[in-house]
């Protein structure tokens, strides 16, 4: 087989690429977690995590209007793990949704200016 050698210039502009990309260290980041995978990404159910945290909201109301009319330990402890959990998946929702609204809109599949 045939080996094929680049100019001077193509060698030049491959170095410029490389070195441009090796500044990019987003870049790198996500590309040293990267693990190429046979399977499509799964959609996340964001609606799923939504739907948790209203529910989870509102046994924390329940618990903490209870914690509050009867004084009862247990009731306040269980206030404050509910609480605890429900201020993690709503911060978890907003940093999904930042994330993404960061992004930007995605383009439609068929859309040719899309690459």
């Amino acid at each position: 087989m045939e080996e094929t050698r680049l100019s001077a210039y193509e060698r030049r502009v491959l170095a410029e690429i490389e070195e441009d990309l090796g500044a990019d260290t987003g870049l790198a980041r996500r590309m040293a977690g990267h693990r190429p995978s046979l399977r499509p990404p799964r959609p996340r159910p964001t609606w799923l995590r939504a739907t948790a945290a209203a529910a989870l909201g509102a046994v924390t109301l329940s618990l903490l209007v209870l914690a509050v009319a009867t004084s009862s330990p247990g009731l306040v402890w269980g206030f404050a793990a509910a609480w605890v959990v429900t201020l993690l998946l709503l911060l978890r929702l907003v940093v999904r949704w930042a994330r993404r609204h960061a992004a930007g809109p995605a383009a439609p599949p068929d859309d040719p200016t899309h690459h």
